[in-house]
């Protein structure tokens, strides 16, 4: 090897060695950055008719797999799904107050009924009729009204995420148009592109927090956007992809067809129902599923609470004007659509003319086929309608002994296409349970799902960290390295300057 391809080889180790140190350097500088994953700083021999010439820089690369990265996101996007709909449940949950404590519905139903026995033993006591019978109804009065608004804010909050959701994917799309037509720039001319594509990840991070989406990568840089329901999302710098108005949500409120909720519309296309995932998936899901499959089992035992005292002879529940629930419809069982009985358990209150008089928990409001109330100066000891409430309203049969035919557990919501999850059963004591229970289940298996996601999306973010980012040991060790790399590139350079000044002096 002559001294010149020496001292050619040498300068080149130097350059690249300059160049990965100076790459260390800003790896470990950029340890707590956003995004910022680890770079190399490649060598790529260089020969010349089978002799080497040294070596060039081919650098910075990024060491990511696109693979994990994906599915990383795709563990994000349920995780931030399930994170929502824990934050609403548990609202719900709190809303039924503590079972332990004999607060949720079912222990208020029952609750009322061991006050009318109570009552029994002695129906004359006007403090018993005021301080056990018509407390006990207040109280489950309060919890219906209770956790109906609760239902009622969180469909509306769900609908303010949805708007607001809607205008982050929006900004979050403006912003990866950006930098994917930076990429492509940047592949077409071969100019490094590591710290762009840091970029676009960090976007595509957030945008997968807000919905799910498979990004698929192509040769000279560019993106498509595929949403997990199927549609091809737009990438565009200018105007918004997606577009939806707020709007004022009330128990009756319900998306599709003749229903006041707008839809979420991407180029004068309807695609609500196709943005799946993430926060603005679990919104919709919530908005028009979940929380108004709630209000409806709400409205079902209220109304039918309501019923069934007034099919006795006791009118003890109405909305504010004194009027029991509307059961003009085709099944009084159900919420149909534009029933005075959507949201009645949000409007549920103590019938005002039984509040200001008491003795008709004893005598009744109103006379019914086999009942008369008792009159004005009658029986102090009158029991005939609180036998008739512990033996029809509390039981499987009205008072012709007819079964009450059960409850609604399908064609419910304001739209009349929801169902419960439990099948039907004859008590409202039991049906009361039922909602209460299925409802904080519900609670329970979103704190479930939550663990799961975040045990899956935290396995996923370790193996990314152990791969991807910046280990600072690691960095300093490789400093070390290049150092001595640097140092013996310098010392060839020496020797071949001393041969050469030793050459001329020879020949002087």
């Amino acid at each position: 090897m002559s001294i010149d391809a020496a001292l050619l080889i040498a300068r080149s180790g130097l350059l690249h060695t300059q160049r990965a140190l100076s790459n260390a350097a800003d790896n470990v500088a950029n340890a707590e950055t956003e995004g910022y994953t680890r770079k190399r700083i490649v060598g790529e021999a260089i020969s010349s008719s089978g002799q080497g010439m040294g070596v060039r820089s081919l650098g910075p690369m990024r060491e990511v797999d696109t693979a994990l990265t994906n599915e990383m996101n795709k563990r994000r996007s349920a995780k931030a799904a399930a994170e929502l709909r824990d934050n609403f449940l548990s609202r719900i949950n709190d809303a039924h107050g503590d079972p332990a404590k004999g607060e949720a519905l079912g222990d208020l139903v029952s609750k009322l009924r061991t006050g009318f026995v109570e009552l029994r033993a002695d129906p004359s006591q006007v403090v018993k009729q005021q301080t056990i019978v018509l407390n006990a109804a207040q109280n489950l009065v309060t919890r219906f009204n209770d956790v109906s608004r609760v239902v009622v804010e969180a469909r509306q909050a769900a609908h303010d995420g949805i708007v607001q959701q809607v205008a982050q994917v929006n900004s979050t799309l403006r912003e990866i148009s950006v930098l994917r037509d930076n990429l492509v720039e940047r592949t077409g001319a071969g100019t490094p592109s590591a710290d762009v594509e840091d970029k676009l990840d960090v976007a595509l991070t957030r945008l997968s927090d807000l919905l799910e989406v498979k990004p698929i990568r192509q040769a000279n840089g560019g993106l498509l956007l595929l949403g997990a329901g199927g549609i091809t999302i737009p990438i565009q710098k200018e105007g918004d992809v997606f577009s939806v108005p707020g709007a004022v949500i009330s128990p009756a409120s319900f998306y599709g067809g003749s229903g006041t909720i707008p839809a979420i519309m991407m180029g004068g296309i309807d695609v609500t129902r196709q943005l799946i995932g993430g926060k603005l998936g679990e919104s919709i899901t919530l908005r028009d599923q979940t929380l108004p499959r709630y209000q409806a089992e709400l409205d079902v035992a209220a109304a039918e609470l309501a019923d069934r005292f007034e099919e006795v002879g006791l009118r003890l529940f109405t909305d504010p004007s004194g009027t029991p629930p509307d059961y003009s419809g085709p099944d009084p069982n159900l919420a149909y659509a534009g029933s005075a009985q959507i949201g009645f358990a949000n409007r549920i209150e103590i019938n005002p003319k039984v509040r200001s008089d008491v003795r008709m928990l004893r005598d009744g409001t109103h006379d019914t086929p086999g009942f008369t109330k008792n009159p004005v100066g009658g029986p102090a000891g009158f029991v005939t309608l609180i036998d008739r409430i512990l033996s029809f309203t509390y039981g499987e049969t009205d008072a012709s002994g007819a079964s009450w035919g059960g409850f609604a557990t399908s064609g419910l919501g304001p739209d009349g296409t929801l169902s419960s999850p439990f099948g039907s059963p004859r008590t409202i004591e039991d049906y009361s349970a039922l909602v209460t229970a299925s409802q904080t289940a519900d609670s329970a298996a979103a704190a479930s799902a939550l663990e799961t996601a975040k045990q899956f999306s935290e396995g996923l973010e370790a193996r990314f960290t152990r791969e991807s980012r910046v280990d600072v040991d690691s960095e300093m060790a490789s400093l070390i390295q290049l150092q001595n790399a640097y140092a013996a590139n310098a010392r060839v350079m020496t020797t071949a300057q001393s041969m050469w000044t030793t050459l001329f002096e020879s020949v002087r």
